[in-house]
């Protein structure tokens, strides 16, 4: 028996869902409007059922149905609604909605308390992450991807920022003490103490390294970011910053949510250590803020090609070089390869853009960390699943 490959598979599962599953759907629920049959293509492709089980085998009253359920806070990043009061007025009337998600009668439909409590069992189960997780290595391992584009954007919360919490003068540690005086022409300078990034790279490269390992240390809580935009004006923000890594095609391969005055190169290395456990790429397009010696190092241990925009910093000399290169090869009319390749870095901004407009990342309305990220997962899961179905039929 021939093994198809994947993207054969992904083909027949858009003929028999477009040939069979659509028109049996439209005989037993009536007409499917593009939002239900996207919703339908979705829910098909993740697969639920197999991360969420059917009841609970525990003493006591079971609880609802969570596939129901879970399938329902991914239609609501796909209509983009910023309650789940919104979700539920939807379910008492559209009756395709309440039945795609597995319910039949409206008085089957939870409450909301119950809406409320599943999601903070999925925000600590990190159902949505699993779900995404599960996506990409079934979707994008065997996948030869040319590009990751790497970029971090702000995430709005209506939470109150936390303050950094104040080291008492106690618990500083102690510096080592040394001599009096001039150091000897002899005696060689102390070395300086590594940098988070530095010893994120040394961690990374140990081989029981998960993960959660690199990411201790890291402010995750909410507070205030603030970035100059592309008109170069201070934005400041409430909230979290999240960062991603995107493959052609725009599907979203990694993310971590952060604090929002986090800054992106020190989210770096361990973004490109979770994505190179997922899938194969060669080369690594950031901006400018990641134009750190350890994340290009890192990058090519990892045996891909880093693509970063210089950054001078404080160096005028540098930043004049710069400027003068860039208007030699305007005048040439000359584009590098590097430069080609530097242009698929959109890909990332769209994403980004996607995510806010259409799936639900512009109206957070939990707080924490975990909600907020369980939240933002529910759309980059149906995101990622549109746009590898997308990349199927075209």
């Amino acid at each position: 028996m021939i093994k198809l490959s994947i993207p054969e598979q992904l083909k027949q599962f858009v003929r028999t869902m477009q040939g069979v599953l659509f028109p049996t759907l439209e005989q037993e629920l009536g007409p499917l409007t593009p939002k239900h049959q996207q919703i339908v293509a979705v829910l098909n492709l993740i697969d639920i059922d197999a991360l969420v089980p059917a009841g609970s085998k525990g003493v006591g009253r079971p609880p609802r149905n969570r596939r129901a359920i879970a399938s329902a806070f991914v239609a609501k990043a796909v209509f983009n609604m910023s309650t789940t009061r919104q979700l539920l007025d939807r379910l008492e009337v559209d009756v395709c909605l309440r039945r795609i998600c597995g319910w039949e009668g409206r008085g089957e439909i939870p409450d909301e308390t119950v809406f409320s409590r599943a999601f903070a069992e999925f925000a600590e189960t990190e159902l949505a992450q699993r779900l995404h997780a599960t996506l990409i290595e079934a979707t994008q391992k065997d996948r030869l991807i040319g590009h990751i584009s790497r970029d971090a954007t702000e995430i709005e919360a209506r939470e109150k920022p936390q303050r950094p919490p104040a080291v008492p003068v106690a618990q500083e540690p102690e510096k080592p003490q040394r001599k009096r005086g001039r150091r000897k022409n002899n005696e060689p300078p102390p070395l300086p103490e590594p940098t988070r990034m530095e010893q994120q790279a040394v961690l990374a490269k140990q081989d029981s390294t998960t993960i959660e390992q690199m990411l201790e240390g890291l402010p995750l809580d909410c507070n205030v970011g603030s970035k100059k935009n592309s008109k170069g004006y201070k934005e400041t923000w409430i909230g979290y910053k999240l960062h991603i890594d995107v493959a052609d095609g725009q599907i979203p391969i990694s993310l971590i949510l952060t604090s929002a005055s986090l800054h992106d190169s020190q989210v770096a290395i361990p973004l490109a250590f979770s994505t190179a456990q997922r899938v194969t790429h060669l080369y690594e397009l950031m901006d400018s803020a990641y134009d750190a010696q350890p994340i290009h190092q890192f990058s090519r241990d990892l045996g891909h090609i880093p693509l970063i925009d210089a950054n001078p910093r404080r160096d005028q000399a540098r930043k004049q070089e710069l400027l003068d290169e860039q208007r030699r090869r305007k005048l040439l009319n000359h584009s590098s390869a590097e430069d080609i390749r530097y242009n698929e870095r959109t890909t990332v901004e769209r994403v980004n853009a996607r995510l806010k407009d259409e799936f639900g990342g512009r109206m957070v309305r939990v707080r924490g960390n975990a909600k907020v990220m369980c939240h933002l997962m529910f759309g980059i899961v149906a995101l990622a699943a549109d746009q590898i179905l997308r990349l199927v039929v075209t």
